[in-house]
Order: structure tokens, then C-alpha cells, then sequence
């Protein structure tokens, strides 16, 4: 049994659009349309519209877009973007904050910074939201989400609201093992006091080093492989640069020549020629090493 649309769009005509391109809506700039693009303001509309498509329909929440491959083909299912009420940020007391799913992790290490929170620094440097961060367990400069996390709230698949505390996460490296099914609202996290100053020159610390060694402001999409912290003492970077030529492309999809675990659209990349790229890349690394690559990008497909 499928969505009835002509109904669905009757009842939430506000917030939903039908046939709606993704290009836009991910940091490759690669996409096609998908059948139902919900944006959500609040959790009752929410877990209204889910109980319309609940078991009728693929569904994909879609964060900032930021380690996300999307195909050009149409995708037919339902993507949502959490709006307005997920983008809350606020202190539940001197050492806690409460953010939405939807807040960007520079938005809440800005935000900590401003309360003179410590531990949070690390963010300033993460694209992408919480909800993303908290799923696959984002990180960088040895720090990560489950160093900060006190607990989720999440949407589960009868509609329910519940709360899951951190340590009943097993969070390992780049993942939490949380279920798919999983719509993630907010989450509490916890730091501790700093001085404001001192915060400020360790964000900027921090950028200066990721701007160094990564690329900015270009058509990419993060890493695009974790690294195999079980399999090598190398970096995947290293692994890549030692297996794959590095001015290989397909179409307009290349690798970047700052960091070769950035896959880059040099200006309209086709889903199949980064797709391409990210096989190539991890068949070589194999047949090289033996080491099995994992991907750290999600597609869409």
C-alpha cells in the first residue's frame, strides 16, 4: 500500500512539496528529486506525518547535507529536514546544554563558547548538525560526540518519544550503533567551565590546523572513508595516497589535492562519476593493502 499524495498534500500542503530537487540541499551539489520533501517546524506535525507514512514509504533525514551523496535518479521515498522547533539551542544549567537535532555543531560550539563552556571546541570544526553527529559519533582532534553526550531524545517508529542515555550507547569510532529507525529531537550535553578567551583562541587554533590540511569552500563532502583504525596504524589519507593515483577522475568528480580522502565536484559532477571515484578509490586501496575501506559518506540512492 502506497501514500495516498493528493491526501498527504491536502493535510500538510504547508510544509510539503512533491517532485522536490536535493541538489541544493547537500554540500556535493549532487542530487536529483525526490517523491516527498517534508519539511517539519515542530514534533506534533511530525509524528503526524509519519503516522500517514510509516511502513509506505523509504525515509531518509536529511541534516545539513554535509557528508551526504544524493543520486540524480528519482528517489522514491521521503526525505525530511527538521526546521524551527529542532533548531533550539539553550542551557539547562551552568554546565549543561540542551540542543535540537537540527543545530549546526559550529552553531553549538559558538554557543558554548558564549557561556564560557569548555569542551566543546572541537565542533567548531565538525559540518553538519547534531542529529548527524550524534548518529555516526562525528569527531575530529581526538575529541568526539560521545565525549560531550549525556542523552538523546528521539522519535522511535510507533511515534513514541523517548530518551536514551549516552551510556547505553555503544558508541565505537564514527558510529553509535543507534537504529536507523531512529528519528533523533535534541540532545543534552555536558561541559565544563572555561574561560571565554581561552576558548575563543582554541577554536581558532583549531581551524587554523583544519584549514591547513583540508579543503574549504568548495563543491565537497568531508571524509569520504573512515579511517581503518583496526586493519592499519596508517591513516586512510595515507593508505589512499600510497594506492591510487591521485589526479584520477571521473567526469568532473577528482580527488583534492589538500586531502586525499576529499572527493571533490570540480563543477557539475553526475552522481555516477563520484560513486565511480569513491569505488575506485576503495577497490585500489584493497587490492594494494588488502584493507577493506569503509565509507564514512552516506548515499542516497
Amino acid at each position: 500500500m502506497r501514500t495516498d499524495l493528493k491526501e498527504l498534500y491536502s493535510e500538510f500542503s504547508n510544509s510539503l512539496k512533491l517532485d522536490y530537487d536535493l541538489k541544493k540541499k547537500n554540500w556535493f551539489n549532487i542530487g536529483g528529486k525526490t517523491k516527498i520533501y517534508f519539511k517539519s517546524d515542530n514534533l506534533k506535525e511530525l509524528i503526524k506525518f509519519l503516522q500517514k507514512v510509516r511502513n509506505k514509504e523509504k525515509i531518509f533525514i536529511l541534516g545539513g547535507g554535509s557528508n551526504t551523496l544524493i543520486t540524480d535518479q528519482f528517489f522514491d521515498g521521503v526525505v525530511i529536514k527538521l526546521t524551527n522547533n529542532f533548531n533550539n539551542i539553550s542551557m539547562l544549567n551552568e554546565n549543561i546544554i540542551i540542543a535540537g537535532s537540527a543545530v549546526t555543531d559550529k552553531s553549538l560550539s559558538e554557543f558554548a563558547m558564549e557561556n564560557s563552556l569548555g569542551g566543546f571546541e572541537f565542533l567548531s570544526c565538525i559540518p553538519g548538525t547534531v542529529g548527524g553527529g550524534i548518529k555516526m559519533n562525528a569527531g575530529c582532534f581526538q575529541r568526539e560526540f560521545k565525549d560531550i553526550l549525556i542523552s538523546i531524545q528521539a522519535l522511535n517508529k510507533l511515534g513514541q518519544v523517548i530518551t536514551i542515555p549516552a551510556n547505553e550507547i555503544n558508541f565505537k569510532y564514527r558510529d553509535s550503533g543507534l537504529s536507523d529507525d531512529l528519528i533523533f529531537l535534541s540532545a543534552s550535553f555536558k561541559g565544563f567551565k572555561k574561560n571565554k578567551d581561552l576558548i575563543k583562541d582554541e577554536i581558532k587554533f583549531l581551524k587554523e590546523k583544519k584549514e591547513k590540511t583540508q579543503p574549504t569552500k568548495i563543491k565537497t563532502s568531508g571524509s569520504t572513508f573512515k579511517n581503518p583504525i583496526n586493519q592499519s596504524k596508517k591513516k586512510v589519507w595515507q593508505l589512499i595516497k600510497d594506492s591510487v593515483p591521485l589526479d584520477k577522475t571521473f567526469g568532473e568528480a577528482s580527488i583534492s589535492k589538500k586531502h586525499c580522502n576529499f572527493f571533490v565536484n570540480k563543477g557539475n559532477a553526475k552522481f555516477e562519476d563520484m560513486k565511480k571515484l569513491i569505488e575506485f578509490v576503495s577497490e585500489s586501496v584493497f587490492n594494494k593493502t588488502g584493507i577493506k575501506l569503509e565509507k564514512e559518506i552516506k548515499i542516497l540512492e
